[in-house]
């Protein structure tokens, strides 16, 4: 089950190929009438205009299939289906004259392509394995046509050759040279092959009595086989049945009822409306003279009068040779009298009108000009597929990088640099992509308003919970919303803090602890914003860092995990030497000289010409206050939280900028050109390091080869395609 598995996971994955546009449906019925359509019936297949374009047309189909076109696009084509005991081979011997294996209990475990040319002033025949598919059942990118053996002209000599073809089919790791000479016992002792292929056994036949035709013949269906065979079976008759202009030949044995064949069922599901199925009866003989009801059933399934059994191009019906004639070695042409023989004298046979629905000279020649007719409507839009296919597969050649052209040492120092310019020009803001720049200033900008919202909450009120805070602006920004760590504080929380810091200062002296105190209630909230917008830039630097190492080494992957390791070390490394500055500058945030209030209003007044006023002659322009000093703290914090707000908000993000990015820029160029020029002198070559670093990712040749042999193929199937003509 895993060749199905495999098999049915690659048609999943793999790049579709173009599906057919043609149904056979657009080509005149065979059946309805007691001979081929009017236009068939003037066409003299053995005429010489008529034969060889015909035998043209043949050749070209083959030459298509042994390109691996079939698996591209969809080629007319005819698949006989059956069941083991539905006399299939007997059909597939008639047609073609030849003989294959026929042992018992056994199956076939590959299809075979059967090409018959009538060109031809004897008998020949040639074999070719076509390799399209490994061990596994997968595509191979390219198929192979192996010749086996030598040039075959007794008929006699094919059954063993054809043995030997499938044996080599069944053993790829096996020279198929190594089969030719071996004999039929040889050949069913052999051991551990493979219990099924889906590569073909191609038959090229010359014979100057043959219809120009050509089919595939597929393993039989089963049902008392291993579960795994059976679904391999099922499944490679689903592959070949399910293209839309395939003709689907289904043996039926009329000694069996037609609801219990699964070729029938197996057609139905791919073909539902019976457009492109026609039915083979076989074994019309077993039907004893007392099987009326059968027989009158067979009849009217014939003759297109059943319901319940109706195919557009409808059903044929052959004797074959049974076990005794074939014992005899009997002539193409004598079974084919005897045959007629037995339609022309049998009841009820010899009663149905349409006479060329009996036998096989008949059901081959309206077969061969179906499928002539069939491949004619094709071409035009065979054309056009292999055009799309090619203009697809150019695109997606074209899309992938070129392969490298230059020294690996100038490629790698050249991205290197083009990497660090490339950056330098992100922290710059000169870049194309502004991201670095624009989303690091929104987070300034953040990082600003919850600043802001640290500001202390000063109310000059015995009781400051029942009065509501003024809005806070600054430079255009609304507080909106405070830092929870920010409290209420009025006349006695200050005078509180006033108290709990007075030591041995001189009376009416407040303490600087006080002030101190207030401050670092404001400025330690100034932790958290500072980091959590240190931890934002980060963000956006590992993005803008990912993205320009992929751009600028992803096309090495080698390339890109060396230099994006050593790239995000010196990333790290910045990154700390960032965080210890931003803790550096906020334990030094009053590094400021402040001017209290006084000092301000003692220099109005000098301003307006009241030069030489004291601090303590200021007091005699107020009237008494019993909370003067708790006043003038408030005043005091409240400025000097004015001054370290506009210094700090500037002073981070510089330091961030300067600490992480600038340092980055600079320093960056220098240490990846050292490591690589350390670890290079620490191996044992340096243009092999050189080289190693620049291998192309193996999915990407892999891709490039696959693409130009598709583009190789599509060309070859395309001129082969022109070189024929469309005119009769």
């Amino acid at each position: 089950m895993d060749l199905l598995r495999n098999r049915r996971k690659q048609a999943a994955s793999t790049e579709p190929s173009i599906e057919p546009s043609l149904d056979v449906t657009s080509v005149p019925s065979l059946s309805g009438s007691a001979s081929p359509p009017e236009t068939w019936e003037e066409v003299d297949i053995s005429s010489t205009d008529y034969a060889r374009r015909r035998r043209e047309l043949m050749e070209m189909m083959a030459d298509l299939r042994s390109m691996g076109a079939d698996a591209l696009i969809a080629l007319p084509s005819i698949v006989v289906i059956g069941g083991q005991s539905a006399g299939k081979s007997s059909l597939v011997e008639a047609v073609s004259g030849i003989n294959v294996p026929r042992d018992s209990g056994t199956c076939t475990r590959c299809p075979m392509e059967c090409n018959m040319s009538s060109h031809a002033t004897s008998w020949s025949c040639t074999i070719t394995l076509r390799i399209g598919f490994d061990s596994n059942g997968l595509d191979l990118q390219k198929p192979t046509n192996v010749r086996f053996g030598r040039t075959i002209t007794d008929r006699s000599e094919f059954e063993v050759w054809l043995r030997r073809a499938q044996a080599a089919i069944l053993n790829p790791n096996v020279p198929s040279s190594t089969f030719h000479t071996k004999t039929i016992e040889e050949l069913r002792n052999i051991k551990n092959t493979l219990k099924f292929s889906r590569n073909v056994v191609c038959v090229s036949i010359e014979d100057p009595d043959a219809t120009d035709l050509s089919f595939y013949d597929l393993p039989g269906l089963i049902q008392n086989e291993e579960a795994e065979i059976v679904a391999l079976v099922k499944s490679l008759a689903e592959h070949y049945t399910e293209k839309k202009n395939t003709i689907i030949l289904t043996t039926i044995p009329m000694s069996d009822d037609m609801e219990n064949q699964q070729s029938m069922s197996l057609a139905r599901a791919a073909d539902p409306n019976g457009n492109r199925t026609i039915g083979v009866l076989t074994k019309p003989d077993t039907l004893g003279t007392g099987a009326i009801n059968q027989r009158r059933k067979w009849v009217e399934i014939i003759e297109g009068r059943s319901e319940e059994h109706t195919l557009r191009h409808g059903f044929y019906c052959v004797r074959l040779p049974d076990d005794a004639e074939r014992a005899q070695r009997l002539s193409r042409a004598e079974s084919q009298r005897r045959a007629a023989e037995y339609f022309d004298t049998t009841s009820p046979w010899k009663d149905v009108i349409d006479r060329r629905r009996f036998g096989i000279p008949g059901f081959v020649s309206d077969i061969s000009q179906l499928l002539i007719r069939l491949i004619e409507e094709a071409l035009p839009r065979l054309r056009e597929d292999v055009d799309t296919l090619l203009a697809r597969c150019s695109k997606d050649f074209d899309e992938l990088p070129p392969p490298l052209e230059n020294d690996p040492q100038i490629e790698v120092l050249g991205r290197v640099n083009a990497f660090c310019d490339a950056f330098k020009s992100f922290v710059n803001g000169s870049h194309e992509d502004k991201r670095l720049a624009q989303r690091n200033r929104a987070l300034y900008a953040i990082f600003k308003r919850d600043i802001r919202g640290t500001a202390p909450d000063f109310r000059p009120f015995n009781e400051p919970e029942g009065y509501v805070p003024l809005d806070d602006t600054e430079e255009n920004m609304t507080l909106t919303e405070r830092d929870p760590g920010v409290q209420a504080m009025g006349i006695y929380d200050i005078r509180r803090v006033i108290q709990e810091a007075i030591g041995w200062e001189l009376p009416n002296n407040v303490p600087y602890q006080a002030k101190a105190n207030l401050i670092a209630q404001f400025t330690k909230l100034w932790v958290t914003p500072s980091e959590r917008c240190l931890a934002g830039v980060n963000n956006v630097l590992d993005q803008v860092i990912d993205t320009l190492i992929s751009s600028h080494f992803g096309r090495f992957k080698v390339l890109e995990e060396y230099f994006g390791n050593l790239i995000r070390i010196q990333v790290d490394i910045c990154k700390a030497r960032a965080q210890d500055a931003v803790k550096t500058a906020l334990e030094f945030p009053s590094g400021v000289k402040l001017e209290t209030p006084e000092a301000k209003a003692l220099r109005a007044l000098a301003e307006a010409g009241y030069a030489g006023l004291q601090v303590s002659d200021l007091a005699r322009l107020l009237p008494p206050d019993s909370f003067e000093e708790e006043l003038v703290v408030m005043a005091d914090v409240r400025a000097y939280y004015h001054v370290a707000y506009k210094r700090i908000i500037d002073h981070i993000p510089f330091t961030i900028e300067h600490a992480l990015h600038h340092a980055l820029a600079k320093q960056l160029s220098q240490s990846l050109l050292t490591s690589l020029l350390t670890d290079a002198a620490s191996g044992p070559n340096f243009s092999e390091r050189m080289k190693d670093l620049v291998s192309e990712d193996a999915s990407i040749a892999q891709r490039r080869l696959m693409l130009s042999t598709r583009k190789e193929r599509l060309l070859n199937i395309r001129r082969r395609l022109m070189t024929f003509s469309n005119s009769i």
